[in-house]
């Protein structure tokens, strides 16, 4: 009788003991994030990703990295999802290559993960549960007044390299729109690139849209798009790009093409987009800031799953506009910039 009551009160103490182990061993507080990119190959990216592991050891945030093949891989986004649904993960973060993403999205948030979009606003909007983004539209509109006020009245012969011609993307029109009307072109479907009219003026004179050509947002594609332009009309004088690898692209096809004297302008503002405006291969960019995105959505989810404190977006917009400013050393009357010494000191953090 004694080693039976003896043997009852070992296993009472080891079960407990054991209920004791799982509670502690089962990461159950743990905070754990997926940040899912566009592509793992673009600087931009590549930097987002170095703020978020930065902001998750800073955190203590257990953080997994995914990405798309290429600008515009959807598939890969939703297995990226799936993985953080099924791992259990408190939030994704996911700068989404197109609407394919969206049923994931909502997935994810029914299985009680908060997931924020970075960078590149959904369509529509509460797709997400709150999006960390510059003001595309704003960054366009930058380099379009500035464009318009270097011509000083000059008719302007544009050459437009997109990202896509095959999906809508909210950064691609909104950053297309933006700039047509920083430069006074009327515009139609704000959400729609390439159906205003291609002849008519801008604010200081006469313009001819020659081209809207998709650039897949990479060197490669900013040079074929540029080719296809020439082609069309080589007395292109103004050529608007999605982002800096497609601008160096382009530029490498002016010159290719013996074409000097074009004024070429972006977005993006990273540290070797910043020296490309200060060598003057790039004449002025809208400076993003990829850093801060990271690491406010990281902070945002581990916050959520703490003390369940949720980020609010900016006044009268419907995301967090994180900044962007204009990078240029040829100033504009009445368009606000700074000069590259500032833009190096500021980019992408």
């Amino acid at each position: 009788m004694k080693q039976r009551r003896v043997l009852s009160v070992l296993t009472a103490v080891a079960l407990t003991l054991a209920a004791a182990g799982c509670g502690d061993s089962g990461d159950s507080d743990s905070v754990s994030v997926s940040l899912i990119t566009k592509n793992s190959t673009n600087p931009f990216f590549v930097t987002m990703q170095d703020g978020a592991k930065k902001a998750a050891a800073a955190n203590d945030v257990e953080l997994t990295l995914a990405a798309g093949k290429e600008d515009g891989d959807e598939q890969t986004q939703v297995q990226a999802i799936e993985d953080a649904i099924a791992r259990g993960d408190k939030g994704i973060l996911i700068t989404p290559n197109g609407p394919g993403v969206n049923s994931a999205i909502k997935k994810a948030r029914d299985a009680g993960l908060y997931v924020i979009a970075l960078d590149t606003p959904p369509d529509p909007a509460d797709t997400v549960d709150i999006t960390f983004a510059t003001d595309n539209f704003r960054a366009g509109e930058l380099i379009g007044k500035w464009t318009a006020v270097q011509l000083a009245g000059k008719p302007a012969t544009i050459a437009l390299l997109d990202l896509f011609n095959d999906k809508i993307v909210s950064v691609d029109y909104n950053r297309d729109q933006g700039f047509l009307t920083g430069m006074g072109i009327p515009t139609n479907d704000t959400k729609k690139n390439g159906d205003e009219a291609k002849t008519g003026r801008y604010s200081g004179g006469t313009y001819q849209i020659v081209c809207n050509e998709p650039t897949q947002g990479a060197e490669d594609g900013g040079r074929t798009a540029m080719e296809r332009c020439l082609t069309k009309n080589p007395g292109i004088n103004v050529v608007y790009t999605l982002n800096e690898p497609a601008a160096v692209g382009a530029q490498k096809a002016l010159k290719a093409a013996g074409i000097t004297n074009v004024l070429v302008v972006s977005v993006d503002g990273g540290c070797d987009g910043v020296k490309q405006v200060k060598d003057g291969i790039i004449n002025a960019t809208s400076q993003q800031y990829p850093v801060k995105m990271a690491e406010l959505g990281v902070k945002a989810i581990k916050d959520i799953a703490t003390d369940g404190k949720k980020p609010s977006v900016t006044g009268g917009k419907d995301f967090f506009d994180t900044g962007v400013a204009l990078v240029t050393d040829e100033p504009a009357d009445g368009v606000e910039s700074i000069d590259t010494t500032k833009g190096a000191e500021l980019c992408w953090g």
